[in-house]
C-alpha cells in the first residue's frame, strides 16, 4: 500500500504558473470493492534562474524629461512559485536612474525605471546598464539583461491610452480572427511627434502566438483557438509610441470564458463478474468514474442507468459511482451498431467458438440482446480471471462481422474454511495421540506450541485468528490471536493437573465466517520419561467437565425417577 514516486516531477511542466499543484488519482481496494480519492501536493523547490525575454532592451529618452518620470522596462519570468518566484530587480548604479519593483493585480512584478536626475544630451547621449532579476531562494538565483537608454531631443507629450487597463471577456469558442479589443492612445504633440503606432511589449511566445494588434488602429484580434481548459485568462502588454521614440503602456486583461465543448467520459474502473444469484441488495458489482474538463455548471456530470436492470447507482468519492445488483440479474450486456437499414443492420451476438473438442465455454450470449449469462458456477480458487471473443454480425448478403474481448475477473468468496496443519489429528487406532511436554520450571510466556493453518481463499476471507475455546486451567495458558502461538499465562503451579487438553479455534474474516478447531495435548513434566506414565494412565481425550455433566445427568434422573415413585 506504499506510494511512491515512479520518475522525476517537475512542477512547473505538470503546473505551470498555478499556486498550487497536486496529482489527483484513484487507488482501487478489493473485498470488500471500494475505491479512494488521493491527491498529492506536488511542493515547488528554486530549480529556476529568472530570465529576461531578451538579452538586450533598448529605451528613447528625450532630454526634457521631467525627474520623476516612469519607464516600464517588462518583466522577467521565473517558472518558481511563492519565494522561490522573481521577487526583486536592481539596476546597475548611475546617477540618473533607479529601478523600482511593482506588482500587478495577477501578482507579477515587473521593473519600472525612474528617472532621478534632468539629462543633458550634449553630455551624455546614450547610457548601457546591467538590469538584474533575483528570486527569493536560498541561495537566491538572478538573471540580467543590458538595458540601453538613447537620449534623444525633446517631444514634449508622450502618447496617453484612453485606459491604463482594459478588461475584456471572449468565449473559448471564439473563431480566429475574432476581434478582442481595440485601444486607443493620443498625443497632444503635433506633426511626426504625435503619429501613434501600437504594438505588444515583452510578453512570452505563447502569448504573441495568440493575439496580434494592429499597428494603426490599435484593434486586437484572435490568431489562434483559445481553450479554457488550457489557459483561462491573458494578460496583454499593449506599447503606444509616437513618433518622436515616447512609448506608453497599458494592460489588457483577457478572461476566457468556458463553453461546453467537451463530452462527459464514463470510466468503467472496476466490474464484479460474475454476481452470484445470493448476492444480498446492497452489494458493490462495479465501480464507475465520470468526469467532464468543463468547469462550473458545464462540468458537473449526473449519471443514470438505461434500460430494465435491477441495478442502482450511488454516488461515491472523486465523481466515482457504485452500481447496486440483485438476485437474477444478468452479467453483462454487449452493445454493437450497425449504420445500415433492415436486415442489413440487424445485428446477432456469437461467442467465437474454439475447437470440437474443446470445454464448453464458461459465458453464453442471447444472441438478439447482447446479455451475456454464466454458465456455471465460477471457483476463484481455480479460475481468478477470463476472456471470452463476442462476435456481433449483421444480417445482409454477405454477413458483416466485428468482434470485441470481454475479460471477467472473478471475486473470491469465502467457500473454504481453514484447515490446520499443526497440531495433527491422532491417526487411527492409534493409543497416544500428539503431544507437548511443559517442563513445571516453565516461566511466563514459556512458548508451548504454535497452531500452524491455512485457508485456501484470498483477501479478508483468508485472514486468520486465533482463539483459546476450551480449557481445564484457562488462566495458565494464553493463545495469541494473529500469530497461533500458545504460551504460558502464568507460573506452573503442583496444584496444576499432569494432563491438560486445549482446544483452539481458527477463524477466518468472511462473510460469514467459516472455522476448524485443532486440539492440543500438553504434559506438564520435567522430561519425557515422566510424562510417559502419565500419557498411559488415562486416555488424554477425556474431559473433567464431560464427567461431571455425566454425573449430574444420572443424578438428575435418579431424582426424578423417585419423584414419580413417590408420586405412585
Amino acid at each position: 500500500g506504499e506510494l511512491y514516486v515512479s520518475e522525476r516531477l517537475d512542477r512547473e511542466e505538470m503546473c505551470g504558473e498555478a499556486p498550487t499543484c497536486s496529482v489527483s488519482f484513484e487507488a482501487l481496494v478489493h473485498n470488500p470493492l471500494n475505491v479512494f480519492h488521493i491527491e498529492v501536493a506536488i511542493q515547488d523547490v528554486n530549480d529556476n534562474t529568472p530570465r529576461f525575454l531578451r538579452d538586450n532592451f533598448q529605451l528613447e529618452v528625450n532630454e526634457l524629461t521631467s525627474p520623476g518620470t516612469r519607464f516600464a522596462v517588462g518583466a522577467a519570468e521565473d517558472a518558481d512559485v511563492g519565494s522561490n518566484s522573481l521577487q526583486g530587480y536592481e539596476l546597475e548604479t548611475n546617477k540618473y536612474f533607479e529601478v523600482e519593483v511593482k506588482e500587478s493585480e495577477d501578482n507579477s512584478k515587473f521593473a519600472e525605471l525612474v528617472l532621478r536626475r534632468a539629462l543633458d544630451r550634449e553630455s551624455e547621449q546614450r547610457l548601457c546598464l546591467v538590469l538584474t532579476a533575483l528570486d527569493g531562494g536560498d541561495p537566491p538565483r538572478s538573471g540580467t539583461a543590458q538595458l540601453c537608454i538613447n537620449v534623444t531631443d525633446a517631444n514634449d507629450n508622450p502618447p496617453v491610452f484612453s485606459q491604463d487597463r482594459y478588461r475584456v471577456s471572449l468565449r473559448e469558442d471564439a473563431p480566429p480572427g475574432s476581434m478582442v479589443l481595440n485601444v486607443s492612445a493620443t498625443d497632444a504633440d503635433a506633426g511626426i511627434n504625435a503619429l501613434i503606432t501600437y504594438g505588444f511589449g515583452e510578453m512570452s511566445a505563447k502569448v504573441l502566438q495568440k493575439f496580434l494588434v494592429d499597428a494603426e488602429s490599435g484593434i486586437i484580434t484572435l490568431q489562434e483557438a483559445l481553450d479554457f481548459e488550457d489557459t483561462r485568462s491573458y494578460t496583454l502588454l499593449v506599447e503606444a509610441r509616437d513618433g518622436g521614440g515616447l512609448v506608453a503602456h497599458c494592460k489588457v486583461e483577457m478572461e476566457v470564458l468556458d463553453v461546453n465543448d467537451n463530452a462527459p467520459e464514463v470510466i468503467l474502473t472496476s466490474v464484479l463478474n460474475p454476481v452470484p444469484e445470493d448476492a444480498p441488495i446492497g452489494t458493490v458489482v462495479a465501480l464507475v468514474k465520470a468526469r467532464d474538463r468543463d468547469s462550473r455548471e458545464n462540468g458537473q456530470v449526473r449519471c443514470e442507468l438505461s434500460g430494465e436492470a435491477p441495478l442502482s447507482l450511488v454516488a461515491s468519492s472523486g465523481g466515482s459511482y457504485k452500481v447496486n445488483n440483485a438476485a437474477g440479474a444478468q452479467v453483462l450486456r454487449v452493445l454493437a451498431r450497425d449504420a445500415d437499414a433492415g436486415a442489413n443492420g440487424r445485428v446477432s451476438y456469437w461467442l467465437e467458438g474454439g475447437s470440437a473438442g474443446e470445454a464448453a465455454p464458461p459465458v453464453s450470449v442471447e444472441a438478439r440482446s447482447g446479455a451475456v449469462y454464466a454458465q456455471r458456477s465460477f471457483d476463484y480458487e481455480q479460475c481468478r480471471e477470463f476472456a471470452v471473443a463476442v462476435r456481433a454480425q449483421d444480417g445482409g448478403v454477405p454477413a458483416r462481422s466485428s468482434t470485441a474481448t470481454v475479460r471477467i475477473f472473478v471475486l473470491d468468496r469465502n467457500d473454504n474454511a481453514p484447515r490446520v496443519l499443526w497440531p495433527t489429528a491422532a491417526a487411527a487406532g492409534a493409543e497416544t495421540p500428539p503431544f507437548e511436554v511443559v517442563p513445571r520450571s516453565a516461566e511466563i510466556g514459556y512458548l508451548v506450541a504454535k497452531v500452524v493453518a491455512v485457508d485456501a481463499d484470498a483477501g479478508r476471507n483468508a485472514w486468520l485468528s486465533y482463539e483459546l475455546l476450551q480449557a481445564p486451567e484457562p488462566a495458565l495458558f494464553r493463545l495469541g490471536p494473529q500469530s497461533g502461538e500458545v504460551r504460558t499465562a502464568r507460573a506452573v503451579s503442583e496444584r496444576d493437573a499432569a494432563k491438560q487438553r486445549l482446544v483452539a479455534l481458527v477463524k477466518d474474516h468472511g462473510q460469514p465466517a467459516l472455522s476448524a478447531t485443532a486440539t492440543l495435548h500438553v504434559v506438564l513434566a520435567e522430561s519425557l520419561q515422566e510424562a510417559l506414565p502419565e500419557l498411559s494412565e488415562r486416555p488424554a481425550g477425556v474431559d473433567s467437565s464431560a464427567e461431571l455433566q455425566f454425573y449430574l445427568v444420572l443424578a438428575l434422573a435418579l431424582l426424578s425417577a423417585l419423584f414419580l415413585l413417590s408420586l405412585l
